[in-house]
């Protein structure tokens, strides 16, 4: 089944039990999707994952929140969105795409490197400082937000 990725409509709901398994603050996750375009990728009629794609800068944009389906990981879904996205934010002109990750999660942060993804720098204690409850990935506190970049 072929996989199809579209903006997300006015009219349809935000996907939140997907942002929120990628982002577990309702707060933040309503702050960027006030601001960014939501993508609904669709196997069928059925929503196997979601992206937000930002405007940060002038030659700038950034992934704010990227999820698949549990039941629909490992298929190469995340691979097909990262390059939708970059696709998207070559249309806007931008030169660099850029993507954040918690130190614990060694699942996305290997596959954004696969993608070609370089880290950029940390924010140190990000997620201490704006999740009220502690964070835990593969038996790792999430501290720290990792920044990667990939030059389109």
């Amino acid at each position: 089944m072929e996989l199809t990725i579209r903006l997300k409509r006015q009219d349809e709901p935000p996907p939140y039990s997907l942002l929120l398994s990628a982002d577990s603050s309702q707060l933040l996750v309503d702050r960027y999707l006030s601001k960014g375009d939501c993508y609904l990728a669709w196997l069928g009629e059925e929503l196997a994952g979601e992206f937000v794609l930002l405007r940060t800068g002038p030659d700038t944009c950034e992934i704010m929140n990227l999820a698949v389906k549990e039941s629909f990981q490992g298929q190469g879904i995340a691979k097909e969105m990262m390059a939708f996205a970059c696709e998207k934010a070559r249309e806007q002109g931008c030169s660099s795409l850029e993507i954040g990750t918690g130190n614990s999660s060694l699942n996305q942060l290997a596959l954004y490197q696969k993608c070609g993804f370089r880290i950029e720098g940390v924010e140190r204690d990000f997620f201490i400082k704006h999740y009220e409850e502690a964070i835990y990935e593969n038996g790792i506190q999430c501290r720290d937000l990792l920044r990667l970049r990939l030059e389109l």
